[in-house]
Parts: C-alpha cells; structure tokens; sequence
C-alpha cells in the first residue's frame, strides 16, 4: 500500500481513519480476570455471553486507541440486544444505559458499534459465526459445551473469537444523545420531556407518546387535549 507522504496529509487534511485498525497500541485498560469478575458479581454467576461482551469492549478500546473502562463519557455504545452481553460490554467499556453512553437497539443480536464521539470514529465488532463451534479447541477438559464456551472464549485469540469492521453511524452522535439538560412539557399531558426528545406539531409541543409513538396505551381512557394529532403532510 502506498502512503501519503507528509505534505500530502496536510493537503487533505486530517481523517479520523488514518490511524485505526492496523496496529493496535498498549494502553492501561484493566485485565480480562478482572473485568470477568466484576460482571461475575454484577449477575451473580458468568457466562458465556458476559465473556464475549467483555472481550468485545476490550477489542474495541484497542482499534479505537481508548483506555477502558473510561472514565469519562466519550465512548458511546450501542448494543443491538440486552441481556448478559450487553452487561459484559457495560463493564469493560463503563458505558450505561444510566450514564447516557450506552444506547440499546433491540436487533435481537449480539452486536454492538462503539463511537469514539471526540472524532466520529466507529467499529462494529460480532462474534464470528464459528466461536461457539472453535471454542471446543481452546478448552480440551470442558465437561459440556456451556463450559467450552465459557473456558474458550476467554482463551480465544481477538482475530478467532471476533469480527470487526469501521462503520458510519446512520444518524449523528449529536442527535442520538439529544440535549443533555433540556426540559419541556407535554402540552397534551403535561409532563416533562427530558433531553430535547419533544416533537413539535402545529406549533404544538408533544411527548412522543401524544403524539402518536407511544408503545403502551392505557387501560383507562385518558382525556388528552392534542393527543394523537395526525403528522403534517411533507
């Protein structure tokens, strides 16, 4: 591969994918032993899918050049199902859902993209189709195949237990996060929307569920000024 010479870079000007993925760094991120047993405490036992969201998080602090767990909130983490992944992911990386730097996208997969926010960076990162099958080879002595898993995944090398790939969010950062810190209300059923998720129609300000998004509908009809109003046309 041929490499841009010095001035050529400063022609282009910087890319925040020219120091990504083809070698990783050293950095001070805590030791899998460790982070296994912190999410052994978190659930009470562990298991295979707590294993691979913690080796999950690791990879991605190495490809992002991120020492986790952070200990601020620049990493962001969406994770594509709940459950005990998405809490191996939580522990290694020290995104929450609490903390507003973890976002679930119920795909029903264990998946999850990590956005470095600072420059937009983002990788996917999957378990490979045959882990499960492989992780006999790296624990001989297991007694079942729920054992082999739990015993070889932590054992797996990045590159036979893992599949990455850079990605672009769909949707910016700064839309997924919302506004920190703004409030509104409902004018329909008066209460407070957070973080700017309101939706304004006909000069009105709504709740989602007002208008018409909600995911629950109450079993006592409920009088609602302005609710369900249909959406503009265009």
């Amino acid at each position: 591969m041929e490499r841009s010479r010095p001035d050529d870079r400063r022609r282009r000007g910087p890319s925040p994918w020219r120091r990504p993925f083809l070698f990783w760094r050293t950095f001070a991120m805590e030791p899998l032993p460790k982070l296994l047993e912190a999410s052994a405490a978190l659930h009470r036992h562990l298991c295979p899918r707590q294993v691979l969201g913690i080796r999950m998080g690791l990879l991605a602090g190495k490809a992002l050049g991120m020492d986790l767990p952070q200990h601020d909130k620049r990493l962001l983490t969406i994770v594509e199902t709940d459950g005990c992944a998405s809490d191996g992911i939580a522990v290694a990386t020290n995104c929450w859902v609490g903390r507003r730097t973890m976002r679930v996208e119920d795909y029903g997969k264990v998946a999850a993209t990590f956005v470095d926010t600072a420059d937009g960076r983002a990788v996917r990162i999957i378990p490979r189709p045959d882990a499960r099958a492989l992780a006999r080879d790296f624990a001989p002595r297991a007694r079942n195949k729920w054992e082999a898993m739990l015993q070889g995944y932590q054992r797996m090398p990045d590159e036979t237990l893992l599949s990455m790939q850079p990605v672009r969010l769909a949707t910016t950062v700064e839309a997924i996060l919302g506004r920190a810190g703004w409030r509104a209300a409902c004018e329909a059923c008066g209460e407070e929307i957070l973080n700017g998720r309101e939706i304004q129609r006909r000069d009105i300000t709504l709740c989602r569920a007002c208008a018409g998004e909600s995911y629950y509908r109450p079993e006592t009809p409920v009088e609602l000024s302005f609710a369900f109003l249909p959406a503009e046309a265009g």
